[in-house]
């Protein structure tokens, strides 16, 4: 397929994740009120989009609680700039097995297994305008931890956004996620046409080169949206080759911490450095507002 570059992308900053770097730099954010305030500033600098988790305050460790997301949400909400709010449903879906000749009982102290609507509780509740579907399930870099999401499991929760009118978006890890994909939106589960984020580069899933990378590109369907991303050093060559190949790009310290060698980033630092290479490769930032209108979202107000 020839390429054809994206002329009009939108940038989403992924805030804070939920990996191990609340220690490994000061910029990423653990409170409500940091997460938020780290999310405002990204959009300030660019960022049509943020992509949120939460963190407990204490410990930085990635959470659940209700009322984390609650307060950041609304703390979004009621900003004085303009984003569109996309929160992470992927938690919930961890199992960490015993040792190779004993895995089960599984790890209890790592398993974070629990249902559909408490997956989805803090999306109903909070009713983002985009959340997260991860859209299978892969060996996730430690040894024992597989990140489950099961062919029911996804339509379950792919039916609960399309019924809540929260716009999912696809996290594709592999090719065999957006086979998956085609085959919820075909069958309805999920609506046409779709929203796919390809994540390149994380262990065990697709790997970062170019021709996996083209790959999954070519098999995203012509009237999609998509969007890439990867990891660590090769996050700002990946805003370059997404907007080549037509799609829009994501940044922030989900994936990466530094500016450059040696230099740790903020969110909005890093938002800035994707909106300089877009525009140098000649394209436009494409705003929130533009975003609603090609998704099909409606701004929430604060509750």
């Amino acid at each position: 397929m020839p390429l054809q570059m994206n002329r009009d992308v939108f940038i989403t900053c992924a805030v804070t994740g939920s990996g191990s770097t609340q220690d490994k730099s000061p910029h990423v954010p653990r409170s409500p009120k940091e997460i938020a305030d780290s999310a405002i500033d990204a959009a300030r600098a660019g960022a049509a989009v943020v992509h949120c988790h939460v963190r407990d305050p204490e410990t930085g460790v990635p959470s659940r609680r209700l009322d984390l997301y609650r307060e950041v949400t609304d703390r979004i909400r009621s900003a004085d700039v303009d984003v569109v709010l996309n929160l992470t449903a992927g938690m919930g879906g961890d199992i960490v097995f015993g040792s190779t000749e004993a895995p089960l009982p599984v790890n209890a102290a790592g398993t974070d297994m629990i249902g559909a609507t408490e997956r989805m509780a803090h999306i109903a509740e909070c009713l983002p305008e985009i959340c997260t579907l991860d859209c299978g399930t892969m060996n996730f870099a430690e040894a024992d931890y597989v990140m489950t999401n099961t062919p029911g499991m996804l339509r379950a929760m792919g039916g609960m956004m399309t019924e809540l009118g929260v716009k999912p978006e696809i996290e594709a890890f592999d090719t065999g996620h957006l086979w998956f994909a085609k085959q919820l939106v075909e069958e309805g589960t999920l609506t046409y046409p779709a929203l796919v984020q390809l994540c390149m580069g994380v262990p065990w899933g697709a790997p970062n080169d170019l021709n996996t990378f083209m790959a999954m590109v070519n098999a995203v369907p012509q009237d999609w949206t998509w969007s890439a991303f990867s990891l660590g050093r090769d996050q700002m060559p990946y805003v370059a080759a997404s907007v080549l190949a037509g799609g829009n790009v994501r940044v922030g310290l989900e994936d990466n911490l530094f500016l450059e060698k040696g230099v740790l980033a903020t969110n909005a630092q890093l938002v800035e450095k994707a909106a300089g290479v877009i525009e140098g490769m000649g394209a436009r930032i494409a705003g929130p507002v533009a975003v609603r209108q090609t998704l099909g979202l409606t701004r929430r107000a604060p509750k």
